[in-house]
């Protein structure tokens, strides 16, 4: 008498294929024959099993009365990787015991219970049981094939089967599940999953999931019942989940997703409660398939009742410290006002906050709710429970391996002994996230300490990369192609030192630095740092469209400053530097024999005067101070708070210029409400003094070099230094026998137009700048892309320059005679004359030197404000950061220099 049990393996074909070449499985089953095939939008039933399953064994045959025998010994035979003890351990038949039917069905039971055998049996010969069995076998390898969505790395993590494992249905079955859960995510819900089998020798399979990803599943349309206060669209706008159109391209929220459709309803009760309807309820909320199967559509069906408002609002603090009558006056709702759950919920955190600045380190705020529906009246009573005042017992910090604690530790405003005070716990967060050393959104962990007023806080931080190495290569409206290196450390030796080293080079540009800072010299609390530099950088003007050198100016020189904090926001940093400048013109350009001596020298024909009184090497000693207020929530990104710079340099501790520069620059920035725009705006402004005479009529005493300049980029819609005092160098119009031309009046006509004009900007000794901006946040598929765009205003001028002396070439003028007068010449002969018309009225030709006249005009050199406004974008491309500006000039003064679209792009490798 025997008894069978099947696996589910039993009914696999056995199939020999390459295991290179698994893209293919014509000739392969399905792992699940006898199962139904699972998919997302239907099961569709297979073939009914052959046998049942190996978790449900059933005896091959049932006698019609159970043999009842002694058990004299207990054999396995058909095992493979298995030892025969380890398979008797799963079953409950020992020798001696009696051998029953039911015994024999239990067994049976508990070997297809462990799912490591596709095939067993068990026979009792004469007390002789022997237990055959065939094992599962081993999986060589599981294969993904026709996942194009989901990669392998985000799909074989979650799954259960893996090489050298025991193949088991049951963890098909769950990984077919597992796949289908992971596509659904994605809002992929026509995706099907086929699991087949491949027999390999030496009882191994390989295990390949054929996967149809499908379409992804859109919400069609979203349809609300029951709103009569609000319209659809206004709730949609307060949903997640957005509908399917045209224009929302960016957006990946228009995917169906189960946990964002309940996320919704908690959105649109949140805007009820904000609004006043206290008693607001979602009734239902249904998403149905499209008869196509592709798409969904969301019903909700929605009751939104009565509009509360405030009634008898107060505070009941039971902290010694706290008046709650004085409290209540300051409370920011009143009675009357429409109620609000949010602004319930910010006061909450204002008074908790509000305790923890006065060390009631577990103060609990609990606002109680009395409602009054017979006067729509909703009566709020926030009830400080009693607390003792805490004091931090000590400070631990975990987790840093390469930071040394002390790095750390400076950073807390707040020591041990200390009074707790919730507001210099959140600073310190803000301190060490500055740092950029850790994991983002640090925070101090608030551990309850040895006693009720004790306090531990816990700094827990992981250690992130703090070394970098970047190449970078890009391409600018300013710079043309740029090429950039650099390696940098910004936690030294884990002392929170910085040193790096940079090289740049563009056409116009060239610079190689070595920096080191440390912010905190010997342990103290002091800043310092070193740049030493090399800057070479070629000005440029423009003629027409194209671009020319001007002037060379090459720096060499270094940087030392130091800073000291004078409040937790403000600090006073002190600076001195040391520049040797050496500035060139190209003498194949702009050097001539002016006098006729045989010795070339600046032509300011050529170059211009302010050109050539700029050459020339020197020395520039300059010591500098600067006074400064940050209250930025972030240094790369900020939303919130505000940061003020003055700074003043003086030149002429020794070196060879003297002057005294100052300026000033503030910026605040706002988080407009919870809806992610924020608006900026931003002042400055400098002066520049000179301290010394320089010879000359129409010299400016700052030199050219060390004056302002303002364009692009800082002020957009202007070229790179398109605003200010320039010059503008116009040359004639000749005829065909190279004389200049004339109009009817005899003036000579000039090229005016911007293209056929030489502009040479000159600087200026004083100037401001303002800026309006506001950043317009989009959907997350948007800021997944990291697109940021933004609408601006930008306002400002440069002026203060001394008046030059312009070049005028006298070609063109008339020639005269020796007491002064006009000649002209008879026509068809060589005769001249003063006299400008013939006896018979006809007139003379006027006599003028040939060769093409210069005229300069000099322009910009005023104060009056020019504005312009435009929309910008940033992205964060897989190329680099690109931005790009589109502006248009509202106020102009004649000679800036207009530039309507700008970009800049840059990228890492």
């Amino acid at each position: 008498m025997s008894k069978t049990g099947t696996g589910p393996a039993n009914r696999k074909p056995v199939v020999d294929r390459s295991p290179l070449r698994l893209a293919s499985l014509l000739c392969c089953g399905s792992i699940l024959a006898g199962m139904p095939t699972l998919a997302l939008a239907q099961a569709v039933p297979a073939s009914p099993p052959a046998s049942p399953p190996a978790s449900q064994p059933t005896p091959a045959a049932a006698p019609a009365a159970p043999a009842r025998s002694t058990i004299r010994s207990i054999s396995v035979v058909g095992a493979e990787r298995l030892e025969a003890s380890t398979i008797l351990s799963y079953i409950r038949l020992r020798v001696g015991q009696e051998y029953t039917s039911v015994a024999a069905d239990e067994a049976l039971k508990d070997l297809g219970a462990t799912e490591l055998f596709s095939n067993f049996s068990i026979r009792n010969d004469n007390g002789n049981v022997v237990i055959s069995v065939t094992e599962n076998p081993v999986i060589n390898r599981v294969v993904l094939e026709g996942n194009k969505r989901l990669k392998n790395d985000k799909i074989l993590p979650e799954i259960k089967l893996s090489p050298r494992q025991i193949f088991t249905r049951s963890k098909v079955r769950a990984d077919v599940a597992r796949i289908i859960e992971l596509y659904k995510r994605q809002g992929r819900f026509a995706a099907q999953v086929e699991p087949k089998m491949v027999q390999l020798p030496q009882n191994r399979v390989d295990v390949v999931f054929e996967i149809n990803e499908g379409p992804k599943s859109k919400v069609r349309q979203i349809n609300i019942l029951g709103n009569e206060k609000f319209s659809d669209g206004e709730l949609r706008g307060e949903m997640v989940t957005k509908q399917a159109r045209i224009t929302s391209f960016f957006s990946s929220n228009t995917s169906y997703d189960p946990d964002r459709l309940a996320f919704d309803q908690q959105k649109l009760r949140q805007f009820y409660l904000m609004q006043g309807y206290a008693d607001f309820r979602v009734v239902s909320a249904v998403a149905e398939l499209t008869p196509d199967q592709r798409d969904f559509i969301i019903t909700y069906v929605v009751e939104e009742g009565q509009r509360y408002t405030f009634g008898e609002v107060k505070v009941d603090s039971q902290l010694r410290d706290f008046d709650s009558d004085a409290m209540s006056a300051n409370l920011p709702m009143k009675d009357g006002d429409f109620y609000n759950a949010k602004s319930v919920e910010d006061t909450v955190e204002q008074l908790t906050e509000l305790a923890g600045r006065f060390g009631y380190a577990f103060a609990d705020v609990q606002p109680r709710f009395k409602r009054d529906p017979d006067n729509l009246k909703m009566n709020v009573t926030f009830v400080l429970r009693e607390a003792p005042r805490v004091y931090v017992e000590r400070v631990d910090i975990n987790g840093n391996t390469l930071t040394q604690d002390k790095v750390i530790r400076r950073e807390f405003r707040i020591a041990e002994g200390d009074a707790f005070n919730s507001l210099a716990v959140q600073r310190t967060n803000a301190r060490v996230n500055s740092l950029a050393y850790f994991q983002e959104n640090f925070e101090v962990k608030q551990v309850e300490g040895s006693a009720p007023d004790r306090i531990i806080l816990e700094a827990n931080v992981e250690e992130r990369p703090t070394g970098e190495l970047q190449f970078s290569a890009g391409f600018s409206s300013i710079e043309q192609f740029i090429l950039a290196g650099s390696i940098r450390q910004r936690n030294f030796r884990g002392r929170g030192q910085t040193i790096g080293l940079s090289l740049n080079y563009s056409q116009f540009s060239r610079s190689a630095q070595v920096s080191f800072s440390d912010p905190y010299i010997f342990d103290r609390n002091i800043s310092g740092g070193i740049d030493i530099y090399r800057r070479d950088f070629n000005s440029f003007n423009f003629l027409g469209n194209d671009r020319n050198t001007t002037f060379k100016q090459a720096t060499t020189g270094f940087s030392a400053r130091a800073g000291v904090p004078l409040t937790e926001y403000m600090s006073l940093v002190g600076s001195y530097t040391l520049n040797y400048e050496d500035v060139t013109l190209d003498r194949s350009l702009f050097f001539s024999d002016v006098d006729g001596n045989g010795i070339t020298e600046c032509d300011p024909l050529r170059a211009g005067r302010f050109l050539c009184d700029a050459i020339g090497t020197r020395l520039s000693s300059i010591v500098g101070l600067s006074l400064n207020y940050n209250s930025l929530n972030s240094r790369i990104r900020p939303s919130r708070g505000k940061t003020i710079s003055l700074s003043g340099e003086f030149a002429g501790l020794g070196g060879d210029v003297r002057y005294a520069r100052f300026r000033g620059r503030a910026q605040q920035f706002w988080n407009v409400g919870n809806s992610g725009f924020i608006f900026s705006v931003l002042a400055e402004g400098g002066t520049i003094i000179p301290l010394q005479e320089r010879p000359g009529q129409g010299v400016d005493d700052v030199l050219l070099t060390d004056r302002f300049f303002l364009g692009e980029p800082q002020f957009r819609g202007f070229a790179i230094r398109g605003v200010g005092p320039r010059i503008l160098t116009q040359t004639s119009q000749l005829d065909n026998l190279g004389r200049p031309l004339l109009d009817d009046k005899g003036n000579i006509l000039f090229f005016t137009e911007r293209r056929q004009v030489r502009d040479d900007s000159i600087g200026g000794r004083n100037y401001y700048l303002g800026r309006a901006e506001l950043e317009i946040p989009l959907g997350s598929g948007a800021r997944e892309l990291g697109l940021r765009p933004s609408i601006w205003a930008d306002i400002g001028a440069l002026w203060g320059v001394e008046q030059p002396i312009l070049t005028v070439n006298p070609a063109g003028t008339p020639l005269r005679n020796e007491n002064g007068q006009a000649l002209y010449q008879i026509p068809g002969t060589a005769t001249t004359t003063t006299d400008p018309t013939q006896p018979d009225g006809s007139a003379n030709v006027r006599l003028i030197q040939q060769g093409s006249n210069i005229r300069e005009l000099f322009l910009g050199n005023t104060p009056s404000p020019r504005i312009t406004a435009g929309i910008g974008v940033n992205w964060n491309s897989p190329f680099g950061p690109f931005r790009i500006d589109f502006a248009q000039t509202i106020r102009r003064v004649e000679g800036d220099d207009e530039r309507r679209f700008t970009f800049n792009v840059g990228t890492q490798f």
